[in-house]
């Protein structure tokens, strides 16, 4: 079974509450600082949110995404917004078959999905093939923290123990998730993990 089918492409059909109608704050605040370099993978990238707005400031992105109605509304903002990037429906447990490198992978909302699950080494020695030698993986997720929280949720062990060889884990902050959930935001982690 591919990353996208677990039912998330059916969350399409309306709005999903990770879908907030604009990039992450965490992604807009790795980018004004310099953070995000060069050529971006946006995997899991729903909507498209964080990869069009990195695009109109610059960037080269490709965002890849398991469901297909993300991937069709993703290509439709882009074109009507007149941002240049490219949308694929693609795999995340599959990512060394895009025949493409990058310098920065952003991860907002898929990691936390599967984490702790066995194929978890397939996805992230997926990342390491795409990602090129010095490159930077950002994963923003849920803690699970919250005493009423539902859903997907890592641990900053599971990050670490995912991220083990060919990697560097530079740090794992506390920071907020934006979501459409009456609070408007979760407590995330935020991991920046670099490719040796």
């Amino acid at each position: 079974m591919g990353a996208g089918e677990t039912g998330f492409d059916d969350a399409y059909d309306g709005t999903p509450p990770w879908d907030i109608g604009r990039p992450q704050r965490e992604i807009v605040r790795l980018a004004e600082a310099g953070a995000i370099t060069g050529d971006v993978l946006d995997v899991g990238c729903g909507t498209g949110e964080n990869a069009l707005w990195l695009a109109e400031h610059g960037y080269t992105v490709c965002g890849v995404d398991a469901a297909p109605r993300a991937i069709e509304k993703a290509e439709r903002k882009a074109t009507e917004r007149g941002v240049d990037a490219t949308f694929l429906t693609h795999d995340a447990f599959a990512l060394g078959t895009l025949d493409r490198r990058f310098d920065t992978v952003v991860d907002c909302g898929l990691f936390h999905v599967f984490s702790g699950d066995e194929r978890v080494s397939t996805y992230t020695d997926g990342l390491h093939t795409v990602l090129r030698p010095g490159g930077r993986c950002y994963v923003l997720g849920f803690t699970g923290r919250e005493p009423d929280h539902q859903g997907p949720s890592m641990t900053r062990a599971e990050v670490r123990a995912a991220f083990g060889d060919g990697w560097t884990v530079e740090t794992i902050d506390e920071v907020a998730f934006e979501t459409n959930f009456e609070s408007g935001e979760s407590p995330a982690w935020l991991a920046t993990v670099t490719r040796r």
